[in-house]
């Protein structure tokens, strides 16, 4: 347990040296992770593939080219993302600068998941290297084969100071979350997010927590049943079932029931063949212990479609169930495995109560033709994300963020939002030397003419908009005849004043002797 400390104090050590600041080590950082997952594809692949029963095709696809992806994103436009960030400015700071600056949080704890266990551990770890910070790593301890190979390959890429790994189980993780982190993020359940959040409250650590959740499908008679059906059983039996934000249960009109069944049935035909143990497609639960919550979970319930399990190859098939009643155990927990409840609705506002009287999920399905039922759907309810005809695919864009809501989690993370997520945005205000006689209505002694002014200089007579901000510019033409009077005199910078046209804000004129009467304030 002494190493666990030793590693955490050796990263801050190293990050306080300032190593991490320059853009160009970042970059340099990222680029070595992405050539380890080309030079080193083979021994991933062949991790997962122990541990879930991935094929080379789905570890590639599911795990290794999404952080590509977003190695690749986050490389070209880091510079873009970590630049000052200028922001928009009152009449009282005109001339000055301000803005926006980036800086790294400091040393940030990541916990992985077991269920893509490259993904979820390297997804958030590009955009907490990308922020500058460093980054303990601490990867699921059930996927032990993918653990092994991260921590034997990430210290041949990455600088081991900064980016060490933490392997073990509860006791290790415990242990790491008694040590001072600046952020924590965890993907898991909601147990254990608790005890997560519980510890870095004890040093005020921000955390971003994935959590998961009962994601709702709800599915419209009158939408394109069999295209609804193709595009959910391929979300939810990807990976067994065990994907975070799989669709976990359908409410759909008891008319259509039939038919959902059997166009599930039909599509994982076409994708996994008569017999889907022998597809090599289809993976495997990831042990014997969840292999058994997951059994569990259909005592009592009426199985129309699958139901098949070997518990020595911890097999089970895709699995339908109908006549769910909504209190059954497999109604309140979530499922996290190829088993897939259909609950009857009469309408749409049946299905929102449903999903309304229940824990805010992770993700959110809606397949319907009519777009005012999508509008519906989205602006009654409340979930981490959602996407409308389709399943998972609202996960792929960088430019959304992903992340939970409630009891789904906080925080989110994805391309930019990655960046902003590990990084303190510092506001930044640089002010010069000069137009001093602005600052006279904030200083002693006050008065009403100087609360007036304020008042017209701050609040709605000066417009935000685009011409407000031309009035802006041209009251600083007599905000530069101003300073004049105070420093050439009084008598002939009011001469001056006198001499401007009259301006025009927002309905109200004001001329060179108003101006000289602020003055005299």
């Amino acid at each position: 347990m002494e190493k666990i400390k030793e590693a955490v104090e050796r990263a801050r050590s190293a990050f306080n040296t300032g190593k991490t600041r320059p853009l160009e080590f970042r970059i340099q950082q990222l680029k070595a992770m992405e050539r380890m997952l080309k030079e080193r594809e083979k021994e991933i692949t062949e991790a997962l593939k122990a541990d879930l029963n991935k094929s080379p095709y789905n570890a590639f696809s599911y795990e290794i080219m999404v952080v590509l992806q977003e190695l690749e994103l986050t490389i070209s436009k880091l510079p873009e993302w970590a630049a000052p960030q200028r922001v928009e400015k009152n009449i009282m700071v005109l001339m000055d600068e301000a803005y926006i600056h980036h800086e790294p949080l400091g040393v940030v704890l990541t916990i992985g998941a077991w269920n893509y266990p490259i993904a979820l551990i390297l997804h958030p770890l590009v955009g907490a290297i990308a922020a500058g910070n460093a980054v303990v790593v601490k990867p699921s301890e059930v996927s032990e084969h993918t653990a092994k190979v991260l921590e034997e390959l990430l210290p041949q890429y990455l600088d081991k100071d900064l980016y060490p790994v933490v392997t073990g189980g509860v006791p290790e993780t415990t242990e790491l979350l008694k040590q001072k982190f600046d952020h924590i993020i965890y993907t898991g359940n909601s147990f254990v997010g608790k005890i997560i959040m519980e510890a870095a409250a004890k040093h005020l650590t921000p955390v971003t927590l994935e959590l998961g959740g009962k994601s709702p499908c709800y599915i419209d008679k009158d939408c394109d049943i069999d295209v609804a059906c193709r595009r959910v059983a391929w979300g939810k039996y990807m990976n067994c079932g065990q994907t975070c934000i799989a669709p976990d249960y359908v409410l759909c009109d008891p008319s259509i029931e039939g038919r959902v069944v059997e166009g599930v049935k039909k599509a994982l035909v076409e994708y996994y063949g008569e017999d889907v143990k022998k597809s090599p497609d289809y993976e495997r639960i990831v042990n014997k212990r969840h292999f058994k919550r997951i059994m569990g979970l259909l005592e009592g319930q009426k199985i129309t479609l699958g139901g098949e399990a070997d518990e020595a190859t911890c097999f089970i098939a895709p699995t339908v169930l109908t006549d769910v009643n909504p209190n059954s155990k497999v109604m309140q927990e979530e499922i996290f495995g190829p088993i897939l409840p259909i609950v009857a609705v009469k309408n749409l506002d049946e299905a929102i109560h449903f999903i309304n009287h229940r824990e805010k999920p992770l993700a959110l399905y809606v397949f319907a033709k009519d777009k005012a039922i999508i509008k519906r759907m989205i602006a009654e309810t409340s979930s981490g994300g959602v996407t409308a005809n389709d399943v998972l695919m609202h996960f792929t864009l960088p430019s959304l963020p992903f992340g939970g809501v409630g009891f789904s989690g906080m925080g989110a993370y994805h391309g930019r939002f990655s960046f902003q997520t590990f990084s303190h945005q510092r506001s930044c205000l640089v002010r010069s030397f000069t137009m001093e006689s602005v600052n006279k209505i904030r200083y002693p002694p006050a008065s009403q003419k100087k609360l007036d002014w304020a008042k017209f200089f701050i609040l709605k007579r000066c417009s935000k908009s685009k011409v407000g901000l031309v009035v802006l510019a041209v009251l600083g033409v007599f905000l530069a005849v101003a300073i004049k009077v105070i420093t050439e005199g009084a008598g002939k910078g009011c001469r001056e004043l006198q001499e401007q046209p009259p301006l025009k804000v927002n309905g109200s004129e004001l001329d060179g002797s108003t101006w000289c009467k602020c003055l005299s304030m």
